[in-house]
C-alpha cells in the first residue's frame, strides 16, 4: 500500500527560517530566487522537493506557499500551484546528487556585477579568491555557465558538470548553492557572495594604488580544496591540513 505524502511541519518551519535569511541578506528582488529541500520518501526513491511555488517571493511567503514536487519530473505532489521554471535545475541536481539535500537559488548583485564588468571580452569567468574561507566552505570549484546557456529550461548538460561543483555562476542570470543540508547550502551561498564583494572591493583599491591583488594560487587553492572536509566537519583539532593526520 503506498504511503501517503503528507507535510511535513519541521521541514516548512525550517523552510521559512531559511527564505527569511535569504532575503534578510539581500539575496531576493522579485519571485525568482527560491530554496528547495529534499524528504526522504518510502515510494519515491528519489525522495520529495519542498519548494516555494510560482509568482510570489521568499520575502512574501508563508507556509502555505510551500508545494511538493517529485524530483524526477515537474509533477506537483501536495498544493495547487506551479512551480517557476528554475525549480527544474534544483530538481535536476537532486536526481544527480544523491549526497545534497537541499538547494539555495538567488540572483546576487556583486556576482552579476563582477561577471557583467567583463563586457564580451571573451574571457572565460574565473573565481579568483583572497581568503581562505571560500574553498573551504564550497569544497569544489564554482562551475560557470556561460550567458547563453539555458540550464534552467534545458537540463541535459548539467550531468557534465554537477559532479564537481557545489556552486552553479549562470553569468549574467545568478547562483545556485547546494549543501547536504539546507544550512550547508546557505554558508556556501554566503562564503561565495561575500568573496565576490572582497574581490571587488580589492579591484577597486588596487586601481587606485597601482597594485594588483594579492590572489591565492591555483596551487593554494587546490590545497584548502583537498582539505575541505576535514577543516569543515572536523574530527580532531591539529594537523588537519597534513596527510599523516587523515582519519
Amino acid at each position: 500500500m503506498p504511503t501517503p505524502i503528507a507535510f511535513d511541519p519541521a521541514i516548512g518551519r525550517q523552510f521559512i527560517k531559511y527564505a527569511r535569511l535569504v532575503t534578510g541578506r539581500g539575496y531576493i528582488h522579485n519571485t525568482l530566487g527560491n530554496i528547495v529541500i529534499r524528504a526522504a520518501h518510502p515510494d519515491f526513491p528519489h525522495g520529495l522537493a519542498y519548494t516555494k511555488h510560482a509568482e510570489i517571493s521568499l520575502e512574501e511567503m508563508e507556509l502555505e506557499n510551500i508545494v511538493i514536487t517529485d524530483v524526477p519530473t515537474s509533477r506537483i505532489l501536495l498544493g495547487e500551484r506551479m512551480t517557476s521554471v528554475g525549480h527544474n535545475l534544483s530538481r535536476e541536481i537532486l536526481r544527480l546528487r544523491p549526497d545534497i539535500g537541499a538547494t539555495i537559488h538567488v540572483h546576487d548583485d556583486a556576482i552579476i556585477a563582477l561577471l557583467g564588468a567583463l563586457g564580451n571580452s571573451g574571457a572565460p569567468p574565473e573565481f579568483n579568491v583572497l581568503s581562505l574561507d571560500p574553498p573551504l566552505v564550497l569544497g569544489k570549484p564554482v562551475h560557470f555557465v556561460p550567458a547563453h546557456v539555458d540550464v534552467e529550461a534545458d537540463v541535459s548538460g548539467v550531468a557534465g558538470f554537477v559532479q564537481d561543483t557545489n556552486a552553479i555562476v549562470l553569468v549574467g542570470h545568478g547562483v545556485t548553492t547546494m549543501g547536504r543540508t539546507i544550512s550547508e547550502a546557505y554558508h556556501r551561498l554566503n562564503t561565495l557572495t561575500a568573496e565576490v564583494r572582497r574581490c571587488i572591493v580589492a579591484e577597486q583599491i588596487a586601481a587606485l594604488k597601482g597594485t594588483r591583488p594579492a590572489y591565492r594560487s591555483r596551487a593554494e587553492i587546490e590545497e584548502m580544496y583537498r582539505f575541505a572536509e576535514r577543516v569543515i566537519y572536523p574530527t580532531r583539532a591539529d594537523n588537519v591540513m597534513r596527510e599523516e593526520a587523515a582519519e
